[in-house]
């Protein structure tokens, strides 16, 4: 179980690194990110900042390269922000939670579709028709 001092460190790392990111981060390869959520060790050393990328597979790979040659730039600005006798040391890692959920979405939608296919099939009424006709043809 997390402490309530870690969860609050937590959110404020959260909060000071994504308006870094937003308002102060130079760096090009970092464009279109957005920080989802941080964990924070319960001795607070080290934090996982999750962080979502907009745009393609290859982009992503440079968007965490830029982010972490500027981790010591951000660590400066938590420990402006948080007083505590650590600043975390920051591991930036792409969190999969939108793609998974895309993924998750397509699967349902297929899902969706077959079994309106299956219904389709049985309220065709030539289908059931023939087999009707020729026992009621046979009987007389």
């Amino acid at each position: 179980m997390t402490s309530r001092r870690v969860l609050k460190a937590a959110q404020a790392i959260r909060e000071v690194v994504s308006l870094a990111i937003l308002t102060e981060l130079r760096d090009p390869r970092v464009e279109n990110v957005t920080v989802t959520t941080v964990e924070v060790t319960g001795d607070m050393r080290q934090a996982r900042v999750h962080v979502t990328v907009m745009g393609e597979d290859t982009n992503s790979s440079q968007v965490l390269k830029g982010l972490s040659s500027a981790a010591g730039f951000l660590q400066r600005k938590i420990a402006n922000r948080i007083e505590s006798r650590y600043t975390p040391k920051l591991q930036f890692v792409l969190d999969q939670g939108q793609e998974n959920a895309r993924e998750v979405a397509r699967i349902l939608e297929d899902l969706a579709v077959a079994p309106k296919t299956v219904t389709q099939q049985k309220d065709d009424p030539t289908e059931f028709a023939k087999p009707a006709d020729t026992a009621t043809s046979s009987e007389t």
